[in-house]
C-alpha cells in the first residue's frame, strides 16, 4: 500500500495565542485565568496555546523574586498545572529556580513538564530590571510537534537579529516562532513591534506568533496586541489593544518549505549552520478542528482612542488589584481634573466616584459653573467644601511668623494643602482612594504644591504632557460630550490668587511641552534644544525647573505610563545632584 503524499492540511498548525490579565503575585488565581483559557483553546482545536512572559507570577514581579519562597510556590503552582495539560501542548511563563533564577518557558504536554527554555537577552533599561533578578540563558530550543517544528523565545530574544531566534529558525529548521512577551505600553510602540517582528519574519522565513501581556501594573500598563505574522512579513492576525483576547490561528506550514526553497538567502545560511539547539519532540493530539473565522486582524486603535484606553486599564486595574472600590478627586472646573474625572467614570463607574469642589475666594463663578456641569453630565456625586474660613484660621495662625511679609507662593500653597488635607479626611474616613490630577508638564517644572494637588494614592495624568490632555478630552467629547466647551477654551489658571494664570510663570504649553519631551525622554542638551529652534535663555529657565523639581517628583504618586519616559523608574535622578548642562560656546 502506498504512503498517501502530505498536504498542505497536514503540515498545519493551529496556534491559540491566550492574551490574558495576570496579577502580579496572584499565583493560585493566575494559574485558574490559564486553566479555563485551555478549555477554550481546545475547544477550537488549538495544538498549541501560548501565554505571556512570567504569566504563573504576572509581569514584573520585581523584588518578590529575591524571595526563594516565591519561586518555590511558583514552580509548585507551574507542576500542579502540568498536571491537568492533555490534549493540547501549552507553553507558560515561570521563574524557574535552578543553580540560579531564569526567566523561562515551559513546555507543558500529557500532564507533564516536557521542556523548559530560559530567556537569553536580559533587558536592563527604562522600566526594565531584569539582570538584577534573573541569570542568562544559552541554548535555543526547538519542540517538533509531530512534523512541526517550533522555536520557543521570550520577549527581548526576538527584538534582536541573530541569538536564539536565528538559531532555532537557521540551525534548528523551526517554521514557527512563538514569542512570550511583556512588552509595556508607551503611545506608538505598538507599531514599532509590528515593523521589527516583522523583519525578524522575513529574515528568517518563519512564522511568528507573538503572545504580549495585557493589563495594568502600578505604573505600567501592557497593551496586547498579539501578532501572528507569516514568512512575508504579512500581518495575519493582531490581537485586540487592552483588552484581553483569545487569537486562535491556523499556520500553513507548508507555505515556509516552500518560500525557504526558492530564497537564496536561506539556503547561503544552511552552509553556515550548526546544530547548537536543543530539539525536543512532543506529541500533539490530532483532532477534528472547527472551522475558524476568515481573520482575526483587529483594526488598531487611532493615537487618542489608544492613549485613553491605556489610562482606563491602567486606572480600572490599580484600584480593582489593589483592593479599592472608589475614588474621590478635587474637581476644579479646569481641563485636567475634568479629564481625570471623566477617566475615573469611564475606568469604575460614575457611583463609584465622588469629586469634591472646594471653592476659595479666588475662584470664579463661571468655574463653580463649569465644576457643576463637568459632574452633572458625568454623572457622579459632587460634594462643596468651600475652604475660605478654614484659610482665613491657616492666615490667622500664621499672622505673628508672616508679619512684615508680602503674600505670596506661602499663601497660594495654603490653600492647595487645605484642599488635600480634606481629600484625604475624606480617604480616611470612607476608605475612598484620593486621585491626584496633576499632568506631566506641571510635574516637569514642579507647578504642583507638595501635599496640595499632589496629594493622593494614584495620579491618572502623571505622564500626561498638557496638549495632550487638550487632545484626550477633544477626543473623549466627540464619543460623547462630557466637558463643557468653556472648560476647553478658557486659560488655564490655578485661582491661587487674584487673576492668576499659568502663563504668569511657564510659557505656552505648545512651548513648553516639546522643550520637555526634548530634555526629559530624549537627553537633549540645551544646545540641542535651541537648535530646535526655541529661544536658548528660555530654555535654560526650563531645563533649571525640571532639575530643580526633582525632590518634589520623588515624593508623588505613582501613575500611569504612556510616554517613552516617565518619571520613575524610567528616569533616575538624584536629588542631591549638582551637575548642571554645560553652557553654550556661542
Amino acid at each position: 500500500m502506498g504512503v498517501k503524499p502530505a498536504t498542505i492540511e497536514d503540515r498545519a498548525l493551529r496556534v491559540a495565542l491566550c492574551q490574558r490579565n495576570f496579577s502580579v503575585g496572584d499565583l493560585a488565581g493566575n494559574v485558574e485565568k490559564i486553566r479555563r483559557s485551555l478549555v477554550e483553546a481546545r475547544e477550537l482545536g488549538a495544538d498549541l496555546a501560548l501565554f505571556p512572559e512570567l504569566s504563573i507570577t504576572g509581569y514584573p514581579p520585581e523584588d518578590l523574586l529575591l524571595k526563594p519562597h516565591f519561586a518555590e510556590e511558583a514552580d509548585a503552582a507551574l507542576r500542579d498545572l502540568a498536571s491537568d495539560v492533555r490534549d493540547i501542548v501549552a507553553v507558560v511563563g515561570y521563574p524557574q529556580l535552578a543553580d540560579d533564577l531564569y526567566n523561562t518557558a515551559a513546555i507543558l504536554a500529557a500532564g507533564d513538564v516536557a521542556a523548559t527554555y530560559r530567556k537569553r537577552y536580559l533587558p536592563n533599561y527604562g522600566v526594565f530590571d531584569e539582570q538584577r533578578y534573573f541569570a542568562r540563558g544559552d541554548d535555543a530550543l526547538v519542540l517538533d510537534l509531530d512534523g512541526a517544528k517550533v522555536g520557543v523565545t521570550i520577549c527581548e530574544d526576538l527584538w534582536y537579529p541573530g541569538g536564539p531566534a536565528q538559531r532555532a529558525a537557521v540551525d534548528g529548521g523551526a517554521e514557527v516562532l512563538i514569542c512570550l512577551s511583556a512588552s509595556p505600553y508607551q503611545r506608538g510602540k505598538g507599531l514599532e513591534r509590528e515593523r521589527i517582528l516583522a523583519t525578524r519574519c522575513l529574515d528568517y522565513v518563519c512564522y511568528l506568533a507573538f503572545c504580549n501581556a495585557i493589563g495594568g501594573q502600578d505604573e505600567l500598563v501592557f497593551d496586547g496586541h498579539s501578532l501572528v505574522i507569516d514568512p512575508r512579513g504579512n500581518i495575519v492576525a493582531r490581537g485586540r489593544q487592552l483588552e484581553e483576547d483569545l487569537l486562535v490561528v491556523d499556520l500553513e506550514l507548508t507555505r515556509v518549505s516552500r518560500r525557504r526553497l526558492h530564497d537564496p538567502r536561506w539556503r547561503q545560511r544552511l552552509m553556515t549552520a550548526d546544530d547548537r539547539v536543543t530539539q525536543v519532540s512532543v506529541p500533539r493530539q490530532q483532532k477534528d478542528k472547527p472551522h475558524l473565522q476568515a481573520s482575526q486582524k483587529r483594526a488598531l486603535l487611532g493615537p487618542e482612542a489608544e492613549i485613553y484606553q491605556a489610562l482606563l486599564l491602567g486606572t480600572k486595574d490599580y484600584f480593582h488589584k489593589n483592593g479599592f472600590d472608589h475614588a474621590v478627586l478635587g474637581l476644579s472646573g479646569g481641563i485636567d481634573s475634568a479629564l481625570s474625572l471623566v477617566v475615573a467614570a469611564d475606568a469604575l463607574g460614575p457611583d463609584a466616584v465622588t469629586a469634591v469642589a472646594m471653592p476659595s475666594r479666588y475662584t470664579l463663578s463661571a468655574t463653580m459653573n463649569d465644576t457643576r456641569e463637568i459632574a452633572n453630565r458625568v454623572g457622579v456625586e459632587l460634594l462643596e467644601l468651600p475652604i475660605d474660613e478654614l484659610f482665613e484660621g491657616y492666615l490667622a495662625g500664621l499672622a505673628r511668623s508672616f508679619k512684615g511679609t508680602r503674600p505670596g507662593v506661602a499663601e497660594e500653597n495654603i490653600q492647595a494643602r487645605i484642599r488635600g488635607t480634606l481629600l484625604m479626611a475624606l480617604s480616611n474616613k470612607f476608605g475612598w482612594l484620593v486621585l491626584a490630577t496633576g499632568n506631566k508638564s506641571e510635574m516637569s517644572v514642579g507647578y504642583a504644591t507638595l501635599y496640595g494637588d499632589m496629594a493622593g494614592g494614584f495620579a491618572i495624568l502623571k505622564d500626561v504632557p498638557k496638549t495632550c490632555v487638550y487632545d484626550l478630552v477633544r477626543w473623549r467629547n466627540q464619543q460623547g460630550e462630557v466637558v463643557p466647551p468653556s472648560v476647553l477654551s478658557k486659560p488655564p489658571s490655578a485661582e491661587l490668587r487674584e487673576g492668576q494664570l499659568d502663563s504668569d510663570t511657564l510659557p505656552p504649553y505648545e512651548v513648553l511641552d516639546p522643550i520637555i519631551e526634548a530634555y526629559v525622554e530624549n537627553d537633549h542638551s540645551p544646545e540641542e534644544i535651541e537648535k530646535l529652534g526655541f529661544d536658548r535663555p528660555l530654555v535654560d529657565e526650563i531645563v533649571a525647573m525640571i532639575d530643580r523639581a526633582e525632590y518634589k517628583r520623588r515624593q508623588a504618586p505613582p501613575g500611569i505610563r504612556i510616554t517613552a519616559r516617565a518619571f520613575g523608574k524610567d528616569r533616575r535622578l538624584p536629588i542631591t545632584n549638582l551637575y548642571r548642562p554645560a553652557s553654550s560656546k556661542d
